[in-house]
C-alpha cells in the first residue's frame, strides 16, 4: 500500500519552497513540492497562485512540522 502524502507547509513562491524543501531532505525527510501551473508560468503570488505546498508522506508529518518550528 502506498504512502499518503500530506501538506504540511505552504511557501509563497518557489524560492521559500526550495528552502523549507532543502532543510527537510537534509534531514532525511522525503519531500514533493506542488504547484499550480498558472502560478508558475506567470510568477503569480495573488490568491494562491503563486502557492506552493510542501508535502511529507504521513510518516514524517510530525518530525518534519517540529524541524520547521524549531527553525523559526
Amino acid at each position: 500500500m502506498e504512502e499518503k502524502w500530506v501538506i504540511i507547509f505552504y511557501a509563497q513562491g518557489e524560492a521559500e519552497a526550495y528552502i523549507v524543501k532543502g532543510k527537510l531532505e537534509s534531514m532525511g525527510i522525503p519531500v514533493i513540492l506542488k504547484q499550480e501551473a498558472i502560478g508558475k508560468i506567470y510568477g503569480l503570488t495573488l490568491d494562491g497562485l503563486g502557492e506552493v505546498k510542501v508535502l511529507v508522506p504521513e510518516s514524517h508529518k510530525e518530525e518534519a512540522i517540529k524541524i520547521l518550528e524549531e527553525s523559526k
